[in-house]
C-alpha cells in the first residue's frame, strides 16, 4: 500500500504543530504530568515523536526526536517515548496515517475501569467519522504485546480505548488525530450524563447504517472499513444492528 504523500508537511511545520497539540492535550485535561505521547510522519521512514519523561503542557522543540520506522533514533536529545513501538505499529499497519496521539482522557478511562463499552451507535457525529470506539483488552504499557494489539486494531479503527490505560487516535494530520481524541472524551461525558439521567438509547439500526455509509463516503476512514462500504452495515458491530430500547414516557 502506498502512503498518502499529498498530506505530508515539512519538518519545521510538524514540529510547531506537535508542540501546539501536545499543549492543547494538557490544557484540555486529556493528559497530565508526563503522561501521553504524540508523533507525526515526516516521510516513509522517518517519524517525529515526543521524548520520554517530558511534560506535554511545557513541551518545547527540544523535547522532540526523529526516529526511523524501525525504531532507531536519528536525531534529538534523550530517549523516545516508552510507547514508541505502539506508534510505529500504527504507522506500519496504516501507511495512510500521518499522526498518532496517545493520551489519558479521564472519562474515557473511567468507562474502561467500570467495564463499560463505548462501542455503540449513539451520537451521529461519532458514527459518521469513527464508526464505533472499541476498548482493547488490557496489556502492560510500553510492551510489544500492547503495540501489536493496537497495530492490529488500527487496521480497522481510527480511535480505540486501552483498558485501564488511555486512548489512541490516528489521523491524516495532528489536527485530525486531536479532534478524534476530543470527540472520544466528549462522547464519554455525554454517555456518562445519559446513564445518570436514566439510560443510553442507541440510534435506530437503519439510521446507524445510513450514517456510517455516508461518513465513509464523505470523510473516509480505515481502508478496511472503506472496503466494506457496500455491506449493509459496513464496519459497524452487531451492537449497532439491533433495535434500541424504546424511550421512556416523559
Amino acid at each position: 500500500m502506498t502512503a498518502i504523500r499529498g498530506l505530508r508537511k515539512p519538518e519545521h511545520q510538524l514540529r510547531r504543530e506537535l508542540v501546539q497539540f501536545a499543549r492543547l492535550c494538557y490544557e484540555r485535561g486529556l493528559l497530565v504530568g508526563f503522561d501521553g505521547n504524540l508523533s507525526a510522519r515526516i516521510d516513509d521512514d522517518l517519524i517525529l515523536c515526543t521524548r520520554a519523561s517530558c511534560h506535554k503542557g511545557l513541551l518545547t522543540d527540544e523535547d522532540l526526536l526523529i526516529v526511523t520506522l524501525g525504531g532507531k533514533k536519528v536525531r534529538g536529545n534523550g530517549t523516545p517515548t516508552s510507547e514508541l513501538s505502539m506508534h510505529l505499529a500504527c504507522y506500519k499497519a496504516r501507511p495512510d496515517v500521518q499522526a498518532v496521539i496517545h493520551a489519558h482522557p479521564p472519562m474515557c478511562i473511567a468507562f474502561t475501569v467500570a467495564g463499560l463499552s463505548m462501542a455503540q451507535c449513539v451520537l451521529p457525529e461519532v458514527v459518521l467519522t469513527m464508526g464505533v470506539i472499541p476498548t482493547l483488552p488490557y496489556e502492560t504499557t510500553g510492551t510489544t504485546s500492547l503495540a501489536d494489539l493496537v497495530g492490529a486494531a488500527a487496521e480497522n479503527h481510527d480511535a480505540v480505548l486501552l483498558d485501564h490505560h488511555g486512548a489512541v487516535a490516528l489521523g491524516d494530520s495532528l489536527l485530525s488525530a486531536f479532534c478524534k481524541l476530543e470527540t472520544m472524551e466528549h462522547t464519554a461525558l455525554i454517555l456518562k450524563s445519559a446513564r445518570d439521567l436514566g439510560g443510553v438509547i442507541d440510534l435506530p439500526p437503519a439510521e446507524s447504517a445510513h450514517l456510517r455509509k455516508l461518513g465513509l463516503s464523505r470523510y473516509g476512514g480505515p481502508p478496511a472499513a472503506q472496503a466494506r462500504v457496500g455491506e449493509p452495515f459496513a464496519d459497524l458491530p452487531a451492537a449497532c444492528q439491533v433495535c434500541p430500547t424504546p424511550p421512556k414516557a416523559r
